[in-house]
């Protein structure tokens, strides 16, 4: 009798143990581990869109904050701000004071303990402080009246804390007229300007290429700087600024550099600093700088996508960092696709935090469940932010299945909902947030559950990034929609990421870059690799620093004039092909003088 009870207790016991391993793999109960740009918030819908009677979600010019060993998220016109303690899980957090007006490109900083917050301004607007940010207490620091031309601003502002002479210096300026403008404050009148402020610099577009507006730099409009933020690393000043305009995929940082926080300064040949224009996620510019608690660097930017209107926009985050000989740089190779969260100091340019994790969605087959006039399920695997599927209906139950034609490793997958012909135009929790359900399956026949967010607490995901807690063998991967609070249910991209059992690609053969008589421009060529998904154009100011990349499609054309480069600078090129499977070792390093 005891060995039958033993046994049937066992099986209790099995099964009980099997439910739970079901309902945490259906949960996504493990520890997310990694990330993937644009960043996983609850962007906000808000206040200047009625004006115009357009309702979309949006977050631009970043300014991440290490306070204290949390992290805290500021963004553009958003109604309060987010805290984390792990840059993974974002929790957003009204305040009981803020910036009138909302706040603009914001500008913070942690002295001590507290956390300094200013809004861009071309009037009289008080600086706040928080020694308690994480409970949304602010206060009122001051009543500081900018002493300023009303046309100066200071708009865009960047607070800056030297921590080697504790002195206070504010940095601003948002124009194609006028340069980036400088300023120390005095401390002992609660941050009041200290004497004049001065110019910094200017933006130069004859010399330096990037700096050219438009898309890839094509437009000849005088191009916009903006978006000013200081970081003093081994008793060198880099002052980083955006351009040439947040409604392009060139949208990206530069960075001057100086022995003083106030000048002069000096352009750093290898800009730009931080740069994406091709991939999903394009733009880069507009963000801010700060290290983990690892004390890794972080570069923070504005992604485009310019649907709904041209300043509608996500956030991104890249890997940064200072190279041995104190040029300045950020990671964005495959910066779009899934990377580790660091648990550690990384080294070289952090590289190793990309998880390896290839796109296995691309242009691969797509069907719906309903389709609402031309708006086709093919649009959701193409990479563009700004063509989408909309459902003939936004109810429980419709769904999308992407065939990835043959059985492939699935890790992770990223939903980036659009926001077409919304009414929205509040936050309400309880009304604004996203649920849905992602089934694998080998055949097409039997779904297995692989991830489901209504188990878990309601909250808004437009760029929804749900990294997988058992990586499925599967061929078809299907989005059930559950639900979304636009009237009509509009997905842009359905991204799939994992890794295929074949051979990575070859490198790609003669590749060439021939400098033309304007030295800002290059002509990239090379020879197509079959079975590639993608290249990665690489390059930079030395062999050994290719800190730049322009990602390309295996179905763009293989010859591209490259207009990102500074006169005067000899570069040097590299290209790699990747796939489904991996990436190809990249090819000899090319010289161009």
């Amino acid at each position: 009798m005891y060995p039958i009870i033993n046994k049937i207790m066992s099986l209790r016991t099995f099964g009980i143990l099997f439910r739970i391993v079901l309902g945490l793999h259906s949960r996504q109960a493990i520890a997310q581990t990694t990330y993937c740009n644009p960043m996983d918030i609850d962007y906000k819908y808000n206040f200047e869109q009625l004006n115009d009677n357009i309702s979309y979600r949006s977050g631009a010019d970043p300014v991440i904050i290490n306070h204290k060993g949390e992290y805290f998220l500021f963004v553009t016109i958003s109604g309060g701000y987010w805290h984390s303690k792990d840059m993974i899980n974002w929790k957003y957090l009204t305040a009981n004071r803020w910036p009138f007006e909302d706040m603009c490109a914001p500008a913070a900083v942690s002295v001590r303990d507290t956390l300094f917050l200013f809004q861009s301004t071309f009037e009289s607007r008080p600086i706040l402080y928080s020694v308690a940010p994480e409970k949304g207490i602010w206060e009122f620091y001051n009543r500081w009246t900018p002493r300023l031309p009303k046309d100066i601003g200071p708009w865009d502002p960047a607070l800056f804390h030297d921590p080697d002479t504790d002195k206070w210096y504010m940095y601003w300026g948002s124009s194609n007229v006028y340069p980036i403008f400088g300023s120390e404050l005095d401390y002992s009148k609660r941050l009041a300007f200290k004497g004049q402020y001065q110019s910094m610099f200017w933006l130069n577009q004859y010399e330096h290429g990037w700096e050219r507006f438009g898309p890839n730099h094509s437009d000849p409009f005088k191009p916009f700087t903006e978006g000013a933020w200081m970081t003093k690393h081994k008793g060198k000043y880099y002052l980083q600024y955006g351009a040439p305009g947040t409604e392009y995929n060139v949208y990206a940082n530069g960075t001057y550099v100086s022995d003083q926080p106030l000048g002069p300064f000096t352009y750093a040949p290898y800009n730009p600093v931080s740069y994406k224009p091709g991939g999903f996620a394009t733009g880069a510019g507009h963000g801010n700088t700060f290290q983990d608690n690892f004390g890794n660097y972080w570069n923070t930017g504005t992604s485009w996508i310019g649907l709904n209107w041209a300043m509608e926009r996500r956030i991104v985050r890249y890997a940064a960092g200072f190279d041995q000989d104190g040029q300045m740089f950020a990671n964005t190779r495959f910066g779009d696709f899934p990377h580790k969260m660091p648990t550690k100091t990384w080294t070289g340019k952090g590289d190793e935090l990309f998880t390896g994790w290839m796109l296995l969605s691309y242009k691969k087959p797509a069907t719906a469940s309903s389709t609402l006039d031309t708006m086709a399920a093919q649009k959701i695997t193409d990479e563009n932010p700004r063509t989408f599927w909309a459902a003939r209906q936004n109810k429980p139950g419709e769904t999308l299945t992407v065939d990835l034609q043959t059985e492939q490793e699935v890790k992770a997958v990223q939903v980036n909902y659009t926001d077409y012909k919304s009414d929205i135009f509040d936050n309400k929790p309880e009304k604004v947030y996203t649920q849905f359900k992602i089934w694998t399956s080998r055949d097409g026949k039997k779904w297995d559950l692989a991830s489901d967010l209504t188990k878990e607490p309601k909250r808004d995901r437009p760029c929804a990034y749900v990294e997988l807690a058992v990586p499925v063998r599967a061929r078809y991967v299907r989005y059930e929609h559950v639900y979304v609070a636009s009237p009509i249910l509009a997905i842009s991209e359905f991204r799939i990421f994992g890794n295929g059992f074949g051979k990575a690609p070859q490198t790609p053969a003669a590749f060439s870059a021939v400098r033309q008589k304007d030295a800002r421009n290059a002509d990239l060529k090379w020879e197509k690799v079959p079975g590639a998904v993608g290249y990665n154009v690489l390059w930079g100011i030395a062999p050994d620093k290719l800190y730049q990349t322009y990602q390309f499609w295996n179905d763009d054309p293989n010859t591209f004039e490259l207009r990102a480069l500074n006169v005067g600078v000899p570069y040097y090129f590299a290209i790699e092909a990747f796939n489904e499977n991996g990436v190809s070792v990249a090819s000899k390093v090319v010289a161009v003088k």
